[in-house]
């Protein structure tokens, strides 16, 4: 399996695999729905159910993927640090400039860990927040139902094309979503949206993802105005990147 199979944590290739086995699900096309403006309503609805706003305001945060990938975020200045196992990668997120370590022993060629670490921050902040994505550049918006959203990335992250039908709840905030990426050999698995936790910046954030029997949990989930403020008197682990800047 590549590398970044790999680091992608919960191996979400190798489980839809054995859970095709299992007969658990069948491949489906993917919707075209209506675009415009009832399909933008529900999306802006969806955004103010999730408090887009305030996550504007969440310029940092750390949580743990599926029980594997260690996650801090600073949003402000565009870092981030992964770990897993033994490994602790930082790296600037813009750029991949970064460093990493094995064991507590910093190493002199990081490359491939910090390409490991870029492709577990896309995939895994992804599964933090997409609502706030639906209005980015290249996003496009379609009605398919009066309460399931299409959302299709025509741009950005790792794996641009791919596509997410979204399920909103009387709240506005999604119970569920349908996948069609380009990582899957399957189209329309369907993945819970549970969960619900407010972080203290006072956006909205879903922790529990059930893919049938797999359980894609985010734990550990905390979010600040400020990497001091979700730190407190712990040191800051971007200072190697911060001592290195040009």
């Amino acid at each position: 399996m590549k590398r970044a199979a790999k680091v992608l944590g919960v191996g979400l290739v190798v489980l839809v695999l054995l859970a095709v086995a299992t007969g658990f699900w069948l491949d489906s096309p993917r919707p075209t729905g209506r675009p415009g403006p009832e399909a933008d309503a529900l999306a802006r609805r969806m955004t103010a159910a999730v408090d887009a706003d305030a996550w504007a305001r969440t310029q940092a945060v750390r949580f743990v993927f599926a029980g594997r990938n260690h996650h801090i975020w600073d949003r402000a200045r565009g870092y981030a640090s992964v770990a897993w196992d033994d490994v602790q990668v930082v790296f600037d997120t813009a750029t991949r400039r970064g460093f990493a370590w094995r064991g507590g022993a910093r190493l002199a060629d990081a490359g491939d860990l910090i390409d490991d670490a870029h492709a577990a921050w896309v995939n895994d902040t992804f599964w933090l927040n997409p609502v706030v994505k639906s209005f980015d550049p290249g996003v496009e918006r379609a009605l398919v139902d009066e309460d399931a959203l299409l959302v299709s990335f025509g741009s950005g992250g790792r794996t641009p094309g791919d596509a997410y039908l979204w399920t909103v709840g009387a709240d506005g905030r999604p119970t569920a979503w349908r996948m069609w990426v380009s990582i899957l050999p399957i189209g329309g698995l369907k993945v819970s949206w549970a969960g619900w936790t407010r972080l203290s910046t006072g956006a909205w954030v879903a922790t529990e993802h059930a893919l049938g029997p797999i359980d894609l949990r985010l734990t550990q989930v905390e979010g600040a105005a400020s990497l001091a403020a979700l730190l407190g008197d712990q040191p800051d682990p971007f200072a190697p990147l911060e001592q290195a800047s040009p």
